[in-house]
Parts: structure tokens; C-alpha cells; sequence
């Protein structure tokens, strides 16, 4: 019997070989919320029948299904590459480092077809009860990731989903041994692309990846339920950085729009003598679209400087994940 709060749930994922066809969760992670929900399209008829006031109950029917929502979550040293596999695109498979315990996954940006989940949520009831509530098709659309001062690196991702079902078997959670990401790790790096040095000053970042679908894919013979999402839109990454201003290095991007290389990165605990446990977002171009530093006043003068990513024409966009998973 599970506690009867949202303290009794939980969240596995799985990686689906069909688009839609549910596979059992392989991983389970520690969330902070989940609101992942069906969303149903009804129509009820209209037609007239003598001497009746209300629209006929078994005269409505469903004609389109689909899942939304958002999972929150503290990216951890282990456990992520599902999920980043889902937004990146790339089929990635963690190599060995050395003949040691760490595994290096490096995911490249590339189209997301082919790459979908199958989510399985435990969602109590006051009575102990958890109902399954298995999703299936799980694309994702966008995720933002984000940590600052004293804080965890946080990710917020937004899913679309084809169907779910409440009668799949609900799995027995199990948990690795993982830490999460934190402020105490962070760097951020930017320069000339392989030689990028430290910017200090740096109190926040947060980045956002944008993978726009069709997520419209209505067609008959489907029984309500959409086809895959296809990429129908350029991907978009942006930065968000809270600097105090300690030097113009961002400032002077901003004036001359010069393209900048970008790491942001997590260090954590050793795995192995030089390999750590990390996480390296890797943008090869950024351009500062603002905001320049001004006086509010006479505290310490500070801004949020907004970044966009684009292509150098050579080296792709990446994260790359380092952790004793050797598999996803």
C-alpha cells in the first residue's frame, strides 16, 4: 500500500521501438511534478427529435485523443539519457572511457523521428491506491534547463503525447544511487571554439531548447489518435545569463554582434581518474541579443544578458553526459 499523497508516486520511462506501442518503464526518476494528461476532443449531436430539451447522451462521441503536459525535475548524475536522447535525436550509445566505470554519452542535435517514449505515471489515491496511468508516443517539444545561486540544475520539459492507457500493470519503482547537478559545479565557458575560457560574474543561467512538431496529425483510419510528430520548424536554443558586471566580455559581444562558442557545464564527483561525473551543453555559435548593463541605483550593477544559438556551419549543437550508465 503506497502513502496516499503525491508522496506515494512515481515516474518510469522507456524508450518505444514503435511510435505509440507502449513499452515497460526501464528507468525511474525523481521528479518534482508531472502533469501529464490526456486531452480529449468531443462533438455532440445537434439533431432535433420531438419533444426533446437536451442533447442525447450516447449521441456524443470522442473524436480526437492526445496527451500534453510537463515533467519536472533536478537532472541527476544518472538516469538522464533517455530523456536527452528524446530531445536531442541522435541513437546514442555511452562508450566506455578507458577500462573504467565511466561512460561518455554524447548527444548531437538531429531529427527527432523515431524518438519517443512510452511514460508510465503512479498516481495515488487518498486510499493508497496508485492508478497507471501509461503514456504513450512521448515526444519532446521544448526543455529548459536552469540553475543559479545556492540552487539545482532544474529541467523543465514539455511533452506531447499520442494516447494513454489504465491498464497496463503499474511497475515496481527502482532507484540508482545519483546525485543532483548543482551551483557548487557550474561553469560557463565562451571564446573561440576548443578554447573557450571561464566568464566569471556568472549568478544564473538558464537554457531552453525548442524542437517545434506537427503535432496535428489527424488522419482517418487512426481511431482518433495522431501519427508521429514530424520537425516542421527550425530548432531554436537560447540563453538566459545573470552576470554581474565584473568584465565586458558579454557586454562587447553584444555591441559588435560577434558570434561566441558557449559551454555550460556540471562537474561532479570523480568516477574514475580523469572522468567525472558532468554534463556540457555545447553551443559552437552564440550571438547577445541584449540587454546591456544599466544603473538602477547604487547597488552592484548586474544584468541578464538574453543569448540565441545558431549553426557555425561546422560543429553541431551538443550535450554531452558523463556517468556510470552504460546503457540508457
Amino acid at each position: 500500500m503506497a502513502i496516499g499523497s503525491g508522496l506515494g508516486a512515481q515516474l518510469g520511462v522507456a524508450a518505444e521501438v514503435t511510435y505509440g506501442t507502449y513499452v515497460a518503464p526501464t528507468t525511474f526518476i525523481e521528479f518534482t511534478s508531472q502533469s501529464l494528461a490526456l486531452k480529449k476532443t468531443t462533438a455532440t449531436s445537434s439533431g432535433i427529435a420531438a419533444g426533446r430539451l437536451m442533447a442525447l447522451s450516447s449521441r456524443r462521441v470522442v473524436t480526437q485523443r492526445e496527451v500534453s503536459g510537463s515533467i519536472a525535475a533536478e537532472v541527476a548524475t544518472r538516469g538522464m539519457g533517455l530523456f536527452l536522447q528524446a530531445l536531442m535525436g541522435t541513437s546514442v550509445t555511452p562508450v566506455q572511457q578507458a577500462a573504467t566505470t565511466a561512460y561518455l554519452q554524447n548527444h548531437v542535435l538531429a531529427d527527432t523521428w523515431g524518438k519517443s517514449l512510452s511514460i508510465q505515471a503512479g498516481v495515488p489515491q487518498t486510499t493508497g491506491t496508485v492508478t497507471d496511468k501509461s503514456f504513450v508516443g512521448c515526444k519532446i517539444i521544448s526543455a529548459e534547463f536552469s540553475c543559479e545561486v545556492g540552487g539545482m540544475l532544474t529541467m523543465t520539459l514539455e511533452i506531447d503525447g499520442k494516447d494513454v492507457s489504465e491498464a497496463q500493470p503499474l511497475a515496481v519503482a527502482s532507484y540508482v544511487a545519483a546525485a543532483p547537478f548543482n551551483f557548487s559545479q557550474m561553469g560557463l565557458k565562451t571564446g573561440a571554439f576548443g578554447a573557450e575560457a571561464a566568464l566569471d560574474g556568472v549568478r544564473k543561467v538558464s537554457m531552453k531548447f525548442e524542437r517545434p512538431q506537427a503535432v496535428d496529425r489527424f488522419y482517418a483510419n487512426s481511431s482518433a489518435t495522431k501519427a508521429q510528430p514530424i520537425l516542421n520548424e527550425l530548432s531554436k536554443v537560447t540563453v538566459s545569463i545573470e552576470q554581474d558586471y565584473v568584465s565586458t566580455t558579454i557586454d562587447d559581444l553584444h555591441t559588435s554582434d560577434a558570434p561566441t562558442s558557449l559551454i555550460w557545464e556540471f562537474i561532479g564527483a570523480e568516477i574514475a581518474p580523469t572522468y567525472n561525473e558532468s554534463i556540457k551543453f555545447k553551443l559552437p555559435a552564440v550571438r547577445v541579443d541584449d540587454t546591456p548593463p544599466t544603473v538602477d541605483g547604487p547597488n552592484v550593477v548586474r544584468t541578464t544578458y538574453n543569448l540565441t544559438a545558431l549553426y557555425d556551419g561546422t560543429n553541431p549543437v551538443s550535450i554531452q553526459y558523463m556517468s556510470t550508465d552504460s546503457t540508457l
